[in-house]
């Protein structure tokens, strides 16, 4: 876990704009060294830049999530620059959506191994190099509220935003005896250019500028990302919450009844379950262990 800051290295994914530069400033701003790793090597280049202004010690990597040697490479030149990597932010990400159907199979590629194994990668690379100095640390993984609830129409982002959500929940179990933690970041709508994510698209997946996922039409979801919070307030929330070790990372207080009311539907259909003829034929239940509750 990590209560002290200054002196210590935060490496964050997507750091280039949009919510990972608003955390690699929050972490700057506390003493952190700053790796500002992005696909796009010139818009990293010319973040750090913006935060050397700002007195924050940062470095740019060119990393593509997407890929897991590239992520490794990242990870060198992040441990070259600044020698221990103590927070890691996951943070990259890309949306699709659209109707049952019309999801094309290079856009389920494109947003599966960007926002879901993107995650994985980089809380793989990473785990083994943060236990090796034993310093502690903490991973921030960025899901989304729709890693909460599921608007229909975005049902390829919410899949990879529920990953994130329940692989974070069982890595901060695990990784809590190495004195690190594991929060996931479910920010509502913040000012990034998330619905301009296809901007930097691989060419594997159809290249620059396919799939506008959130539309630009007025009161659409892209004017909702536009009108929304800014990321800086999100990378302070993030501080706030690291120190705290919390492992859900609320940003927009508002959506608490939209998770109540799922959660209502849950619970009701357990009672569904409880009162079922079928299920009372059951003899002999297999003896489960509850799990504990978490932070």
């Amino acid at each position: 876990m990590i209560k002290e800051f200054r002196g210590k290295t935060a490496f964050v994914t997507g750091g280039a704009s949009g919510i990972g530069l608003g955390m690699a400033r929050a972490f700057g701003r506390a003493g952190m060294n700053v790796v500002v790793a992005d696909i796009d090597r010139d818009a990293a280049k010319a973040a750090v830049e913006r935060l050397a202004s700002e007195q924050i010690k940062a470095v740019p990597v060119m990393c593509d999530v997407a890929e897991r040697a590239a992520v490794r490479a990242a990870a060198l030149e992040a441990i070259a620059a600044f020698g221990k990597i103590h927070i890691v932010c996951n943070n990259a990400g890309v949306a699709v959506g659209g109707q049952i159907g019309t999801v094309r199979e290079k856009d389920w590629d494109w947003i599966l191994d960007v926002n879901l194994k993107g995650v994985v990668y980089g809380t793989e690379v990473f785990t083994p190099l943060i236990k090796s100095h034993g310093e502690g640390g903490h991973f921030v993984n960025t899901a989304s509220m729709a890693g909460m609830i599921a608007p229909p129409g975005m049902e390829p982002y919410t899949a990879t935003k529920f990953a994130v959500v329940a692989m974070t929940e069982g890595w901060a179990q695990q990784l809590a005896p190495f004195n690190i933690g594991a929060s996931v970041l479910c920010p509502g709508f913040v000012r990034t250019r998330i619905h301009e994510s296809g901007r930097a698209r691989q060419d594997k997946y159809g290249g620059e500028g396919e799939v506008d996922a959130l539309g630009n039409g007025p009161g659409d979801a892209a004017q909702l990302v536009l009108a929304g919070i800014d990321p800086d307030i999100v990378g302070e929330r993030v501080v706030e919450a690291v120190r705290d070790g919390e492992l859900y990372i609320f940003t927009h207080p508002m959506f608490k009844d939209f998770v109540a009311a799922r959660f209502a539907g849950i619970m009701a259909a357990f009672d569904h379950a409880k009162d079922s003829k079928a299920l009372a034929k059951v003899k002999n239940w297999p003896p489960i262990n509850v799990p504990q509750g978490q932070n």
